[in-house]
This record gives structure tokens, C-alpha cells and sequence, in this order.
């Protein structure tokens, strides 16, 4: 199967034909596959994501409160939620990856997953307009806005995280950053987290602190779903 067949089936699966392929290309460029990569079409994407969500929920839930909206936005707009969305895409086989970072699976890994997901948002903003970006968002959205309920308000991980604790007796987790790296423009940090209800710890890289914040609270109630 050629290249141009292989976007051609993307760009259906994505309901979306882009009008400049490059930009196709350059949402699917992970930063290990080189300088040109979808970093800045991700921190876009990102706010276009935000704003169309906000903007979906405020419509939806005319009585409801800011922060029901808050906590809707955020468990829509998670980095499992839009893993699941790239996979439903099926984007893995198509992202633009290192050869060290394919090596260790990173086409199936939620945080790139996502991160691609974000960057092919913002690329469509640029190749067309705000409308056409809010149409893919609510489309491939469709399932998870279905759910939203401000009678049943969500909770973001790390606010989940802190109150399964919090119930328990236990400690807050504690957050630590281990590293921080990238350009100034597009910044990682690596953050770990203890909590003292198991004895390990977790870690998760991002784009923000925030984000990396929320990834390691996952991975611990993931865990603690498991375990307690």
C-alpha cells in the first residue's frame, strides 16, 4: 500500500481531507523522529480541544455550575480518553516515530497516542477554520460527550487520586519533578509520585507539569483498582 493510499484511508477514517498534506505529516511526527515534529500543532490542538469541549458543555448544561463544568471537561478531555480516540482512529501504525522510540512500542503508548491526537486538531484548525476543527472534535468526541451528566459530576485523576486517599486516612500523594528538558517552546517535564498506601512509584513524562501530574495519578488508581 503507497503512502498516498495510506493518508487517503487515514483522512476517511479521520473525516477530514486536508488541503496541505505536509501538514498531515507533521501531526503524525513524533519529536523522536526529528527537529520537525507535531510539538507546537499539539500545544494548539490543546486549547482548540479545551475550547470546543467548553464551549459543547456551557451549551449543554445551561444550570449547570463552573466547576461540574470543569470536572466534565477534564474526564472528557484526558490523556485516557484521547488515547482511546487514536486508537479508535487507529493512528499507532501511522505515527512518525525514532527508531528507538518504535523500538519500545511508543505507537502504542497513551501519551503519544494522545499528544497525536491534539496535534491533528491543531493541524486541522490551521488547514481549514475553527468550525471544521470543532466538527472532527465533536464527531470523534461523540461517545464520551454522550456520557457527559452534570447530575453525576466527573473527577479529574488527580482529584480522584486525592480523595481515595483522603477517605482512607492516608496521605496526599506527593509530586516531585525528576526532569525537565525540550525547548523553550515546547518544554517536558518528568514527574514522579509517592503515595504511602503502596510502596512504590510511579512516573510519567508531558508537556506540562499538569498533565504529567495527571498521567502518574492514573497509573496509581489504575493500580490501586487492582490491588485494594
Amino acid at each position: 500500500m503507497t503512502v498516498d493510499s495510506t493518508n487517503r484511508l487515514l483522512q476517511e477514517r479521520l473525516d477530514y481531507q486536508f488541503r496541505d498534506a505536509d501538514l498531515l505529516t507533521l501531526a503524525l511526527s513524533h519529536r523522536s523522529f526529528g527537529s520537525k515534529n507535531n510539538e507546537r500543532l499539539e500545544f494548539l490542538g490543546d486549547s482548540v480541544l479545551s475550547l470546543v469541549i467548553s464551549d459543547f458543555l456551557h451549551q449543554q448544561f445551561p444550570d449547570a455550575r463552573e466547576g461540574d463544568l470543569s470536572r466534565m471537561r477534564s474526564q472528557i478531555v484526558r490523556a485516557e480518553s484521547l488515547a482511546e480516540i487514536a486508537r479508535k482512529l487507529d493512528l499507532g501504525p501511522q505515527l512518525l516515530l525514532g527508531g528507538g522510540e518504535m523500538k519500545s512500542g511508543g505507537q502504542r503508548r497513551d501519551s503519544i497516542l494522545g499528544d497525536t491526537v491534539e496535534a491533528l486538531i491543531g493541524a486541522i484548525y490551521i488547514d481549514s477554520n475553527l468550525d471544521e476543527a470543532r466538527r472532527c472534535v465533536l464527531a470523534w468526541f461523540t461517545d464520551m460527550l454522550g456520557t457527559a451528566d452534570d447530575n453525576k459530576p466527573t473527577k479529574d485523576p488527580k482529584t480522584a487520586l486525592q480523595e481515595f486517599l483522603q477517605q482512607r486516612g492516608h496521605a496526599l500523594p506527593v509530586y516531585r519533578v525528576v526532569e525537565t528538558g525540550g525547548e523553550a517552546h515546547s518544554r517536558l517535564f518528568t514527574l514522579s509520585c509517592k503515595i504511602d498506601l503502596l510502596d512504590r512509584e510511579f512516573t510519567a513524562t508531558a508537556s506540562s507539569r499538569r498533565k504529567a501530574e495527571q498521567l502518574v495519578a492514573e497509573q496509581f488508581l489504575a493500580t490501586l483498582e487492582v490491588e485494594i
